[in-house]
């Protein structure tokens, strides 16, 4: 068997990320949305305007599918009416006749997060059944024993350009500069630059699916422990129902396999491309812990959004989770930026690459 499989359909995978990205960005929106649309309900002059617009807006998942679970902290994206002012006294105004608008814009974030939904939907069923405490040990004794490919990052970074984007000639940017707007959106709020690097390289994991991946469950998604129980926030709980580890005797209760306050470093995560990179960067970098803890833990969202898994911190976690959080913005809201002129940051990249990375890295 070749080492890099450059049969797989890369530019699909990279659909199906940006599609999962999607729905992270997007979600919060979405049920601040819907929340802002039940408190308003019970408004004598709107109810039935609200009702409508519940009914038009709420998302009707597939069968044997459920809602996402609500995410704390967001800021509503509904606005107020633009109404004319009134003449009246502030002390005559009606409160009653508060509204809550729905712009075109707003209408079409909706109808873009159900249509990644139905797409992300199945590719979580896949992920939820087959990401098992005994696939991911196998996963890793793969990787640890299996032929390397030798080069530098930077070379890697190309390699994954070559072999995403050849299937896909006219795509817009490549994945270079999709790497670069994440390292130079960090570098211009005045990040560390061992921060700047780690926006470089955390999605360059992505060579997973061409060096031995089942497909693209066991590369991209977000991620999850194995080897406990599988938690409620985890985005289509539901699905897991039919992974096995969910009626192992071990592996369905709520340690697991681990022990309450291990620290979340012990926890086994889900096999993908965050720990691959991980494991590649805790071996051949000078990476501080907090960048490291970056990359390994950047879609861990049931935990650094959600608040899953706590029980599993130990002191220290407290400063990892500061740092996911810190890096996650960049790592959702970037992809909008003007692209990059790639030879104008090279040389500056190249020269953190060799600051923190040894010249030939084994991938």
């Amino acid at each position: 068997m070749p080492l890099v499989s450059f049969e797989r359909d890369g530019r699909a995978l990279d659909v199906t990320s940006d599609l999962i990205d999607d729905v992270n960005v997007l979600k919060p929106r979405i049920n601040a949305a819907l929340s802002q649309l039940s408190k308003h309900a019970n408004n004598a002059n709107g109810t039935s305007t609200n009702a409508n617009l519940h009914a038009t807006l709420t998302l009707t998942p597939p069968t044997g599918t459920s809602d996402l679970q609500p995410t704390p902290d967001v800021t509503p994206f509904l606005t107020r009416a633009n109404t004319p002012q009134s003449s009246s006294p502030p002390s005559e105004v009606d409160p009653s006749d508060d509204k809550i608008e729905v712009v075109e814009e707003e209408v079409k974030v909706f109808r873009d997060y159900a249509n990644a939904c139905d797409r992300v939907k199945l590719f979580y069923a896949e992920q939820h059944v087959k990401q098992t405490y005994e696939f991911n040990l196998a996963a890793r004794a793969h990787y640890h024993s299996r032929e390397k490919l030798k080069m530098g990052v930077w070379e890697a970074m190309e390699k994954l350009n070559t072999l995403v984007d050849e299937s896909d000639p006219d795509t817009d940017l490549s994945q270079i500069e999709h790497l670069l707007q994440t390292a130079e959106s960090i570098r211009r709020d005045g990040k560390p630059d061992w921060m700047q690097l780690v926006g470089l390289v955390h999605d360059l994991g992505k060579l997973l699916f061409f060096l031995g991946a089942e497909g693209q469950w066991d590369v991209v998604g977000d991620t999850f422990p194995v080897g406990c129980a599988f938690s409620d926030l985890n985005i289509y709980p539901e699905t897991f129902e039919d992974n096995v580890d969910s009626t192992h005797p071990v592996y369905k209760t709520k340690c697991g396999v681990y022990e309450e306050g291990c620290g979340v470093e012990k926890l086994m995560i889900s096999w993908g491309h965050d720990e691959y990179m991980y494991l590649v960067a805790s071996k051949f970098s000078t990476l501080p812990k907090e960048a490291l803890a970056m990359i390994r833990f950047h879609s861990f969202y049931p935990w650094h959004r959600e608040n899953a898994y706590s029980h599993f911190m130990a002191p220290g976690d407290e400063e990892l989770l500061a740092a996911v959080r810190d890096f996650n913005p960049y790592d959702l809201y970037s992809k909008a930026d003007k692209p990059i002129v790639v030879e104008d940051v090279k040389e500056y990249y190249q020269g953190l690459i060799a600051k923190y990375f040894a010249p030939v890295v084994e991938w």
